[in-house]
C-alpha cells in the first residue's frame, strides 16, 4: 500500500522531468558537438548504464501494477531501487570527473578507460548526490504523502540529513584539494550557499519543516550544480594530461549561426514548457492518500 502511495506521488510528473534529459542531450549534440562526442565516448559506459537505469525506470511504472501479483511487483520495486541507485551514483561520478580532469589527449579524445573515471573523490562525489537525491525524495513525499508514510519519510529523512551534510563537507574539502574550483569566487561563493541550505535543511527536518525544508534541500542542488559548472567555465571537460588540451566553450561548439538559431528556439520554446509542467504541478499537487491506490 504505502509503495503504491508513493508511486502515485511522481506518476504524474515523471516522464516530464526525464524529458529535460533528452532535451539536455540534444541541445548539446547541436550546440557543443565536440563536448558531445568526447564526452559520450569516454564516459560511454556510465551514460549507457544511466540510460538503461532511466528505461527501467519508465518500464517500472508502466508494468508493475499489470499483474495481480505480490512477486511480481516486489520483483519491479526491486529493478526500481536499483536504477534509482545507479543514478543517483553515477551522476555525482560522471560530475566530479568533469572536475577533476580525464585524459583528453589534444585531438579532444578521451584515450582513458572506464576506471579512470573512479577515484576515492569522484566516489564521494557520487555518496554525496545519492544522500542529497535520496533526503529530497523523502522531503517531497512528507509534502505528498499522508498518514504513517509521512512519519517513515521524516524518520529516513533526518538521519540521511546528517549524511548529506557530513559528505558534502568531504566533497568540498576533497574540492579544494583535487581541483581548482576555489580559484573562481563565483564557484567558491555557490559551494558556500550549497553547505550553508543543506546545514538550514537539517535544522528545517528536525523542525518538521515540510515546506522550507525542501525548498532548502532544492537549494542545496541548485547551488552545488551552480558551483560545479562556475568552477568549469569557460571549460566543459579538463584534461588530466594537459590543461592546454582542455575543452571549452569556444573549442567545442558550434558555428555562431547555429547557436543563434539555438537560442531563438530555445527563448521561444523553453518558457511553453516550463508554463506546462507547472500547471502540471499545481494539477497534481494534492497529497496522496490511502483512498487514492488501486490496484
Amino acid at each position: 500500500m504505502d509503495r503504491r502511495m508513493v508511486i502515485n506521488t511522481i506518476g504524474p510528473v515523471w516522464d516530464g522531468n526525464e524529458v529535460w534529459l533528452i532535451t539536455a542531450g540534444g541541445a548539446m549534440f547541436a550546440a557543443f558537438p565536440n563536448w558531445y562526442a568526447t564526452l559520450f565516448s569516454g564516459f560511454y559506459l556510465a551514460l549507457a548504464l544511466i540510460l538503461g537505469a532511466l528505461i527501467l525506470r519508465g518500464v517500472f511504472f508502466e508494468f508493475r501494477s499489470v499483474y495481480p501479483s505480490g512477486r511480481w511487483r516486489t520483483n519491479w520495486d526491486r529493478v526500481m531501487f536499483g536504477a534509482c541507485l545507479i543514478n543517483a551514483v553515477l551522476w555525482g561520478v560522471a560530475v566530479t570527473n568533469l572536475l577533476r580532469g580525464v585524459p583528453i589527449n589534444e585531438k579532444m579524445q578521451y584515450v582513458g578507460t572506464f576506471f579512470d573515471l573512479l577515484s576515492p573523490y569522484t566516489l564521494v562525489g557520487g555518496l554525496t548526490t545519492l544522500c542529497v537525491f535520496t533526503l529530497h525524495g523523502a522531503l517531497y513525499l512528507t509534502m505528498r504523502t499522508s498518514g504513517e508514510l509521512v512519519d517513515r519519510a521524516w524518520n529516513i529523512a533526518k538521519p540521511v540529513s546528517i549524511a548529506a551534510l557530513i559528505v558534502l563537507v568531504v566533497l568540498a574539502i576533497m574540492t579544494y584539494l583535487e581541483t581548482d574550483l576555489f580559484t573562481s569566487v563565483a564557484a567558491t561563493v555557490a559551494l558556500f550557499f550549497s553547505a550553508a541550505a543543506m546545514m538550514v535543511t537539517v535544522l528545517f527536518t528536525y523542525l518538521k519543516a515540510k515546506g522550507k525544508a525542501f525548498a532548502t534541500s532544492g537549494l542545496t542542488i541548485v547551488f552545488l550544480v551552480s558551483a560545479v559548472f562556475l568552477g568549469l567555465f569557460p571549460r566543459v571537460m579538463v584534461s588530466s594530461l594537459n590543461p592546454a588540451w582542455s575543452l571549452t566553450i569556444y573549442n567545442a561548439s558550434s558555428s555562431a549561426y547555429t547557436l543563434k538559431i539555438m537560442t531563438i528556439v530555445a527563448l521561444t520554446l523553453v518558457p511553453i514548457v516550463l508554463a506546462y509542467q507547472i500547471w502540471s504541478y499545481w494539477v497534481f499537487r494534492k497529497r496522496v492518500t490511502a483512498k487514492d491506490v488501486y490496484y
